[in-house]
């Protein structure tokens, strides 16, 4: 069995802790930017959009897809991050990020995040396997070079670096609400 196909085998919880993992995500970032920043959630999200940041006074929003693994998966344990994102749902754009987290169940934290631009992540992601899944795999060590260590968070970093991306997409004029350019 390939890591592809043993991966994809999750556990009944699996779909639970990655939702609890997303409110995790939202609530740490109201919390530690004192309410600047608001966090919305779909119904549903087959169109591959987790959550919708916004900040207090402006109409600019980030769309996130979040793909988080657990503190209790080998992966993890190893210092690695492996997450896929199935190309039939990947539309990269300009205000969509993709938010990989590793959380502690334990402690019910973010343990290490890395946000990166949807268009950035296009264009440094091999093809989509067999399977139409593109591959993330990053590693966990502060130390570590990898190409996405440019992009790797602590959890106390990340809430400032979704402001900093709303304000960077602000400047750009991307991700107003029709109208209101």
């Amino acid at each position: 069995m390939s890591d592809d196909e043993g991966y994809l085998d999750k556990s009944p919880a699996a779909a639970r802790m990655g939702k609890a993992a997303e409110y995790l995500v939202a609530a740490s970032c109201i919390l530690a930017t004192g309410g600047e920043l608001n966090v919305s959630t779909s119904l549903v999200d087959d169109e591959g959009v987790d959550l919708v940041f916004h900040r207090r006074g402006s109409s600019v929003t980030l769309a996130v897809q979040v793909k988080a693994r657990m503190s209790t998966g080998m992966q993890v344990q190893q210092g690695r991050l492996m997450a896929f994102v199935r190309s039939q749902t990947f539309q990269p754009r300009a205000d969509l990020d993709m938010l990989f987290l590793a959380v502690d169940v334990e402690l019910g934290a973010v343990m290490t995040a890395w946000l990166i631009p949807s268009g950035t992540f296009a264009e440094m992601v091999a093809e989509p396997n067999s399977r139409g899944r593109f591959r993330f795999a990053a590693s966990m060590k502060p130390d570590s070079e990898d190409r996405w260590s440019p992009f790797r968070l602590t959890a106390a970093e990340l809430p400032r670096r979704v402001l900093a991306r709303l304000v960077e997409l602000e400047k750009e004029g991307v991700g107003y609400r029709q109208g209101t350019q």
